[in-house]
């Protein structure tokens, strides 16, 4: 992942929301290129809009999608399927994922000076 977390910029609503929410097993174990792997991948998906993700104990990952189509489509992807099963043996304690549908989007952001 890069060095300065970013905020996805998304079109306007409505759109969908995978929340992925995860506590970790101890070590890396190839974890974190494979992370950076799926980012990769995700973004070459049709229908993919752009992710933010955070870890400090739990990690919560968000990627936004067009549709609920897209979100299907990226779930089947071998390489994504192989993944989640190296995930549940290897990599997480724990996880939950979460699909919502964006209503509304508002932000803020400060002028460079």
């Amino acid at each position: 992942m890069s060095e300065t977390p970013a905020i996805a910029v998304t079109p306007e609503p409505p759109y969908y929301a995978v929340i992925f929410t995860s506590t970790r097993t101890e070590g890396d174990r190839g974890y974190g290129s494979m992370a950076d792997e799926m980012v990769r991948m995700a973004a070459a998906q049709p229908g993919f809009l752009g992710v933010e993700s955070a870890r400090d104990g739990v990690g919560i990952t968000v990627s936004y999608w067009r549709d609920l189509e897209s979100i299907a489509l990226w779930k089947r992807v071998a390489d994504h399927l192989a993944a989640q099963r190296q995930g549940r043996e290897t990599w997480y304690a724990q996880y939950e994922v979460r699909i919502a549908k964006v209503e509304r989007a508002y932000g803020f952001q400060r002028e460079e000076v």
